[in-house]
C-alpha cells in the first residue's frame, strides 16, 4: 500500500467514526436491552395510567413486558413536551402542527406509554404498537355551567356536530399540540373561546372547577377518573372526537422491541389478563368501550 492509499484508507476511517459520532443516539433494539439488562418505560403521572405511585394500567403492563422479557423495569420520568425527543434522542419541535426533528441528544428510554393517542403527525416520528386502550376526547364542563349534556346518537360524527352546537361563548381549557387542542376539531370556529393551558396535564381539572375556565377537553380515560375525583362537580357534553386509539410509542430504529411487544400484548389480550388489568384501573371502561374488548376474545 503506497502513502496516498494509506492516507485515503484514513481519511474514510476518520469520516466514518465523525458520522458515528455525529448521529442520534438512538433506542436499543431487543439484543442490545436484554445483553443491558433492562426495559427503560417512560412516562409522566396522567389519570390512571401512571398515578405517579408506582403503579398504574401501563406501569403494570410494561412491568409485565419487562419480566416477558427477563430483564429489569425501570421508569424513567418525562414530560408531554419532552417524551419525543427522550425516545427518539432528537430534539422536537412543532411547526404547523408537524413534529421537526432538530439537533441530537440523549435517549433516555425504550418505550412512551401511558395515555399516548395514535396521532397522524405522531406516527411520522414514532412507530405504535397494536392499540392498548380506547379513546375519546370529551367536552366536560363544570356542573354548573349552563350547557346540557348531548343525547347520544350513537354515532360519534353526528354527536360531535351536537355538541359544537353548544359551544359559542363557552371558554374551553385547552392543551396545545396534543390531542387535547380545541383547534384540532375546529371549537373555535364553532364559538368556544379557547384557553391553552401549559401547566401538568394531571392538575387540569382543578383549574376548572376552581372557575378559571368553564370546561375543558379530556380524553374518555381521564374523564371517568375525573367524574370519580370529583363527584357532583362536573359533567360530560359529549364527545367532539371520532373514537381513537391509544398505544406503546417506540423508536423507528427498535422493530425488534416493538414486535416482541406485541406479541407479548396478544397473549396478554387472549389471556384475558389485560382486561383485567384494565377493569382494575378503569372499571366503567367496558361499559364506554365493549367494541375494544370484544375484540380480545
Amino acid at each position: 500500500m503506497n502513502r496516498w492509499e494509506l492516507l485515503a484508507l484514513i481519511f474514510c476511517c476518520l469520516a466514518c467514526l465523525a458520522l458515528t459520532l455525529a448521529a442520534p443516539a438512538s433506542a436499543d433494539d431487543l439484543d442490545q436491552l436484554r445483553a443491558r439488562g433492562e426495559l427503560r418505560h417512560m412516562g409522566e403521572p396522567y389519570a390512571n395510567f401512571i398515578t405517579g405511585a408506582g403503579d398504574g394500567l401501563s406501569v403494570e403492563v410494561m412491568k409485565a413486558f419487562a419480566a416477558h422479557l427477563k430483564v429489569r423495569y425501570r421508569f424513567v420520568p418525562t414530560t408531554w413536551g419532552t417524551a419525543i425527543g427522550d425516545l427518539l434522542g432528537r430534539k422536537i419541535s412543532m411547526t404547523g402542527g408537524e413534529a421537526v426533528l432538530g439537533e441530537p441528544q440523549p435517549v433516555r428510554g425504550d418505550v412512551w406509554a401511558g395515555g399516548v393517542t395514535v396521532l397522524p403527525w405522531r406516527q411520522k416520528v414514532m412507530a405504535f404498537s397494536q392499540p392498548t386502550f380506547p379513546n375519546q376526547v370529551w367536552l366536560v364542563a363544570r356542573a354548573d355551567v349552563k350547557v346540557e349534556p348531548i343525547k347520544p346518537s350513537g354515532d360519534p360524527g353526528k354527536d360531535a356536530a351536537q355538541v359544537k352546537n353548544r359551544l359559542k361563548h363557552l371558554s374551553v381549557l385547552c392543551v396545545p399540540g396534543t390531542c387535547l387542542d380545541g383547534r384540532q376539531y375546529q371549537l373555535d370556529q364553532a364559538g368556544a373561546k379557547l384557553i391553552d393551558y401549559t401547566g401538568k396535564v394531571s392538575d387540569i381539572v382543578a383549574v376548572v372547577v376552581q372557575g378559571q375556565s368553564q370546561a375543558l377537553l379530556q380524553d374518555a380515560p381521564d374523564a371517568m377518573v375525573s367524574l370519580q375525583k370529583w363527584p357532583g362537580q362536573l359533567k360530560v357534553i359529549g364527545p367532539v372526537s371520532p373514537v381513537q386509539q391509544m398505544a406503546a410509542a417506540f423508536a423507528p430504529s427498535s422493530p425488534r422491541l416493538r414486535g416482541e411487544f406485541n406479541r407479548f400484548l396478544t397473549q396478554l389480550k387472549r389471556s384475558g389478563r389485560y382486561r383485567a388489568m384494565a377493569q382494575k384501573y378503569y372499571p366503567a371502561v367496558v361499559d364506554y368501550f365493549p367494541e375494544f374488548f370484544a375484540q380480545e376474545r
